[in-house]
C-alpha cells in the first residue's frame, strides 16, 4: 500500500454540517437578492445538484449541473452567464464565511505531514459537487495546502459522485494506481467504504460519522482522529 485517499468534510476538515448548509445558502443569496427569492434559488441549487449526483454519462459533473441549472434558470427567464459570473463571485468572497461552520484538528495535520514525510502519495477524494476553488477554501480551513495532495477531486475534473464506485475507479486512473495500492479513509459509511467493492482498503472517522438508516458497518480500521495518526506513525517508510 502507497496511497491515501481522503475524503475532506467531516474527515480532513471537522464540520457542523447543519451550519455548512445555513450559511452557505444565507451567504450565496447575498450575490442573487436582486433576481431570485432565497428559496426559489436554493431549489434551482438542488434540483441540479441531484440530477449531477446520479449523472453517469460522459460529462463532467460541472457540465452535468449547468446543463440542468441553466434548463432551470431559463424556464424564469434569466441568462445562465449571469448566474456563472455571480457563483464566481460568491466563492471568491462570501463562501468565505462559511469557515465558521469548520474546524481543524491536529491529527490530521500531523498525519498529512506525516505520510508526505513517509514518501506516501495523498489525495482528496471529496465528493465532487464544488469547484476547485470551494474544495481548495476549505482544504485550507483544515490548516493544510492544497499542494500537500497529489490530487483533488472537483466538479470541473470529476464525472461522477460518491457512492458510484466510477467515482472511484476514475481516481485510480487518473493517479495510476491500483485499488491494492490504496485505502480510503472517510467518515461516511455508505460514499466512503463503497470503495472497498473494487478492494480498496478502507478506514472510517468515527468523530464525524455518518451512517444513513444505521447500516451494517464493514471496513478494515475504524477510529479517531488519533487512532488514524497511531496507525500512519506505525507505518514504513516507503521513500
Amino acid at each position: 500500500m502507497n496511497t491515501f485517499l481522503f475524503d475532506l468534510d467531516g474527515t480532513l476538515l471537522p464540520l457542523d454540517d447543519k451550519l455548512f448548509l445555513k450559511t452557505y445558502f444565507d451567504e450565496m443569496h447575498k450575490e442573487f437578492e436582486d433576481i431570485i427569492e432565497k428559496e426559489q434559488l436554493v431549489k434551482l441549487i438542488w434540483t441540479a445538484t441531484d440530477v449531477m449526483r446520479c449523472s453517469q454519462d460522459n460529462r463532467t459533473n460541472m457540465k452535468t449541473f449547468m446543463d440542468k441549472f441553466k434548463e432551470l434558470v431559463s424556464e424564469l427567464g434569466n441568462d445562465l452567464s449571469e448566474y456563472i459570473t455571480r457563483f464566481d463571485k460568491f466563492y471568491d468572497n462570501g463562501f468565505m464565511k462559511v469557515k465558521k461552520s469548520a474546524s481543524q484538528n491536529e491529527y490530521v495535520i500531523k498525519s498529512i505531514e506525516l505520510l508526505k514525510d513517509k514518501g506516501y502519495t495523498v489525495v482528496v477524494a471529496t465528493n465532487p459537487l464544488f469547484p476547485m476553488k470551494a474544495v481548495h477554501h476549505r482544504i485550507k480551513w483544515a490548516g493544510l495546502n492544497p499542494e500537500d495532495f497529489y490530487y483533488i477531486t472537483s466538479y470541473e475534473n470529476s464525472h461522477s459522485c460518491k457512492p458510484y464506485i466510477s467515482y472511484y475507479e476514475e481516481i485510480l486512473e487518473f493517479i495510476n494506481k491500483q485499488p491494492q495500492d490504496c485505502i480510503m479513509v472517510g467518515n461516511d459509511v455508505q460514499e466512503d467504504l463503497v470503495a472497498s467493492e473494487l478492494g480498496i482498503k478502507t478506514f472510517l472517522i468515527e468523530d464525524y460519522i455518518i451512517n444513513r438508516n444505521e447500516a451494517e458497518i464493514c471496513c478494515n480500521y475504524k477510529g479517531s482522529y488519533k487512532d488514524l495518526y497511531n496507525y500512519i506513525e506505525k507505518l514504513p517508510s516507503i521513500k
